[in-house]
């Protein structure tokens, strides 16, 4: 349980890789990535691309598809923990904990639920698996999911197909980086495309906005 503990009390992105490459195995990812679709802030860059580079080598006891299942078992668990969360405790109590500095250290604000929850009620279930492709919104979309009860089977559904792309991007990416770099220059290369995968989550925002910039135009001049 130290092992587990360790990295996250002492977080640095370069000495957790490491650690994950020694360590690396399906219970782990199943974990972090747990962690990473909850409230919690944690990046799953640092989990699924190492896991994949890991089972594209030779005799490796992972495989690719087995990081993806685990990686997007351990997704829809996080997801739940905030669906629950804001379905049983209500809207009101999660506006509160955003308001605290306990929400404020979980990186939570007023504003990003508030953002979250006016863009799952615009934009229905759908917004969902779109939101687990976008960065920021891909933790938080299902708060507004349980603050509108949305049906859980659904939930499930959308959450574990959005997280299963997301989730299959990072597999691949961690697989070719497998077959053409060495470990040692493993971390920099997943920094390096981490940041082309960032500007395309936002370009994809980028992209949703203008089309609900465009459908509130064309209702305002239908009327």
């Amino acid at each position: 349980m130290t092992q587990l503990i360790l990295p996250l009390a002492l977080f640095d992105a370069a000495e957790f890789f490491g650690w994950f490459v020694e360590n690396a195995n399906y219970l782990l990812v199943f974990v972090f990535m747990m962690i990473e679709s909850s409230f919690i802030p944690f990046p799953s860059e640092v989990v699924v691309p190492p896991a994949a580079y890991l089972a594209a080598q030779p005799g490796h006891d992972m495989n690719v598809a087995g990081v993806v299942l685990a990686a997007t078992a351990g997704a829809v668990a996080g997801a739940m923990a905030n669906y629950l969360l804001a379905l049983w405790i209500g809207r009101p109590l999660v506006y509160r904990f955003a308001d605290s500095r306990v929400g404020h250290a979980c990186l939570l604000d007023r504003d990003k639920v508030q953002h979250a929850e006016e863009y799952f009620d615009k934009h229905g279930a759908v917004s969902t698996f779109v939101g687990r492709l976008i960065p920021a919104v891909r933790q938080l979309i299902s708060i507004p999911a349980g603050l509108a009860r949305m049906n859980i089977g659904s939930f499930v559904l959308y959450t574990a197909l959005g997280a299963a792309v997301w989730n299959s991007v990072l597999a691949a990416l961690g697989w070719w980086l497998g077959r053409t770099v060495p470990l040692s220059a493993l971390f920099e290369q997943v920094e390096r495309y981490n940041g082309y995968l960032s500007w395309a989550g936002m370009a994809l925002l980028a992209a949703c906005v203008g089309v609900i910039a465009y459908n509130a135009l064309k209702k305002k001049e239908s009327k």
